[in-house]
């Protein structure tokens, strides 16, 4: 039943295996072994069900890329993955990674996809003393942690990416459309936070429509087409992106009025849902699979071999945080402890990613570039650099 826990499963990572195993051994989580040079046990807290399991197998197939690429190591260590099942409530996600915690004892964790999830486990990681490298989730509401850090971005910041570059562009007034709930709100607070000192202007009163269930766009399409906008603004991802972005296009309005979004409108598996729907659609996101850099002629094309299909930003900060426990764990030396690590973690400088080279600020995000995309014949395609967020 998606949403409910569901049983965690360990996996030992050796060079280019995933080999399934039954026990920790004497892997080197949390126990009175962690001076030893044995295997590391990471977390990895991803959707295996539910709504969101498209994204957490993009996280899942970007932390084991990295380890792969590196030996099957992490810090010069042997690594074992255990990989729980976050699901796609608060509650699921809770129980899963009470369970890395309490029971199987890691070092790290890794991944996390929802916003009400990282709420919810907050308290868990700072009183356990356990570092949690998010890689997707990042409310605007998680402030004054000192054992989480996330390589993926805080969640109004594509939004404050856009806003200038609307405001210059869309010649007129922004319909403003979300989904109801965090990461929405957050979203288009951030978007106006930039576009209304640009001068941008908006039209109407910004709209929420209820989440999870609006499967049917066309009374909100129809304030869009009677508002008089010039462009429009919207937050949705999943199955919600896949319908908004069809139905805008069988309303009329694809072609007529631009549309701008945060990238996940067309990341991954929804832009294929979308067809030539979406062609067209403009989104800010912190990486494309097109760009061409060091660190991403090596992640994208081992990421296509691999999957056969392009990276997506989920995949690539997963890949991130592989790379900064990584660091981490080499920088404790012969005293790898979960305290040890976190310390490690604020000190690992540049990350050299397929993003382009960022680092984590003071609340444990990442100093990172933002980019402008555009729908070309059914793929994200760069169309601009929107400047650096998160200092």
């Amino acid at each position: 039943m998606a949403g409910r826990f569901r049983p965690l499963v360990l996996i030992t990572v050796t060079t280019g295996l995933l080999l399934a195993t039954g026990c920790g051994g004497a892997s080197l989580g949390t126990g009175d072994d962690s001076k030893q040079t044995g295997p590391v046990k990471i977390g990895l807290l991803v959707p295996q069900s539910g709504t969101y399991k498209a994204l957490g197998d993009d996280m899942k197939a970007g932390f084991e890329l990295y380890v792969r690429q590196h030996g099957g190591r992490l810090g010069g260590r042997e690594v074992q993955i255990v990989i729980a099942d976050e699901g796609e409530t608060a509650d699921s996600g809770k129980a899963a990674a009470e369970k890395l915690v309490k029971q199987d004892r890691v070092l790290a964790v890794s991944g996390v996809v929802s916003s009400a999830t990282v709420n919810g486990v907050k308290d868990l990681f700072e009183t356990s003393r356990i570092p949690l490298v998010g890689s997707n989730a990042s409310p605007t509401t998680l402030t004054g942690t000192k054992y989480i850090w996330r390589t993926s971005y805080v969640n109004d910041e594509p939004g404050k990416a856009l806003g200038k570059h609307v405001a210059e562009r869309a010649g007129g007034p922004v319909f403003l459309v979300a989904a109801g709930y965090q990461a929405g709100k957050d979203e288009i607070e951030g978007f106006k936070s930039t576009f209304l000192p640009a001068g941008g202007k908006i039209a109407g009163e910004e709209v929420y429509t209820p989440f999870p269930g609006t499967k049917n766009f066309q009374p909100y399409l129809s304030q869009i087409e009677n508002s008089g906008a010039k462009a429009v603004f919207c937050f949705y991802a999943g199955g919600a992106a896949v319908d908004f972005v069809k139905q805008y296009r069988d309303f009329g309005l694809a072609g007529r009025i631009p549309l701008y979004a945060p990238g996940f409108l067309t990341e991954g598996g929804v832009l294929k849902g979308q067809g030539d729907a979406a062609d067209g659609v403009l989104t800010a996101l912190n990486y494309s699979a097109d760009l061409d850099n060091a660190a991403n002629r090596k992640f994208a094309p081992a990421y296509r071999a691999a999957h056969g299909t392009d990276p997506t930003t989920y995949a690539m900060a997963s890949w991130d945080a592989a790379q900064v426990l990584d660091k981490a764990i080499k920088a404790a030396g012969g005293n790898v402890t979960p305290e040890t690590v976190n310390a490690a973690i604020s000190t690992v400088g540049d990350i050299d990613s397929p993003r382009g080279t960022w680092r984590f600020n003071s609340g444990g995000t990442p100093i990172r570039p933002w980019y402008l995309r555009e729908v070309k014949l059914g793929a994200n395609t760069l169309a601009g650099d929107l400047g650096r967020l998160g200092g």
